[in-house]
């Protein structure tokens, strides 16, 4: 079974993302591992601090390094990424050598209370993640409208349709994963 590196760009106590996450974790049961990694202790990029990797980003890169693919799940905040994961992606590049993203296929999704989900901050990282060197599913696109009773406490869809959906989006990204 593929391992699968979740990066979620909110770790807020009773994230939306999160709990989104958790119930793509369960529409992918028996077809991929969910890996979440934590990206709250990294620091802020700086080069300076290349030469003694911190620990945090050395244990980052070598949990994405042992991943097979990745899932990254973003809320959208001003129109835009979050910047902690911006940063997060920033230190899986560096130093160039070690990029770890390098050739892994992709997927990412999101959701919001709006109507147009996180369609804005997606776009924003489909036009990234290649120049990162990761190769990203086109389709289907996954811009989640959140509604308080849409996920249940044990992070099943509730909703038929959105759960189908949901069900098509990792079908696929198994798919991808594994060509």
């Amino acid at each position: 079974m593929k391992k699968i590196a979740v990066l979620v760009g909110s770790f807020r106590h009773g994230s939306i993302n999160q709990r989104f996450a958790r119930a793509l974790e369960r529409l992918a049961a028996g077809k991929l591992q969910f890996e979440f990694i934590d990206i709250s202790a990294l620091p802020h990029y700086n080069e300076d601090l290349l030469a003694q990797k911190p620990m945090p980003a050395a244990a980052y890169k070598q949990a994405i390094a042992a991943c097979d693919g990745v899932l990254i799940i973003t809320p959208e905040y001003n129109r835009s990424i979050p910047g902690v994961l911006k940063n997060a992606l920033d230190w899986g590049t560096r130093p160039y050598p070690e990029n770890v993203w390098r050739g892994k296929p992709a997927a990412m999704a999101g959701a919001s209370g709006g109507a147009a989900g996180t369609a804005v901050a997606q776009s924003q990282l489909r036009s990234l993640l290649p120049v990162l060197d990761l190769r990203v599913m086109a389709q289907p696109e996954v811009y989640l409208q959140y509604k308080p009773d849409l996920i249940s406490d044990d992070f099943q869809i509730t909703n038929d349709s959105t759960r189908g959906f949901l069900q098509g989006f990792v079908d696929k990204f198994a798919a991808f994963v594994g060509a």
